[in-house]
C-alpha cells in the first residue's frame, strides 16, 4: 500500500501531482524487486479524497 498526500494555498487542486507521486513510489519498489518477479502488477491506483479547488471536495466510495 502507497499513499501520498499534496496540499496548497491556491485555486488549483493537486491531485494530480499526488497521484504521480505514488506511481513513482510504486515503480521504484517494481524497480528493487523485479529481479525476484518480473511479473508483479501495480493496480488500483485512486484519488481517495480531495478538498477544495474549483471542482471542491472528493471523497472515494469504499
Amino acid at each position: 500500500s502507497c499513499t501520498a498526500t499534496a496540499e496548497v494555498n491556491g485555486q488549483t487542486g493537486v491531485e494530480m501531482e499526488a497521484l504521480t507521486a505514488v506511481q513513482v513510489a510504486l515503480l521504484t519498489i517494481y524497480d528493487m524487486c523485479k529481479a525476484v518477479d518480473r511479473g508483479m502488477t501495480i493496480t488500483d491506483v485512486k484519488l481517495l479524497e480531495k478538498h477544495g479547488g474549483k471542482s471542491g471536495s472528493f471523497v472515494a466510495p469504499n
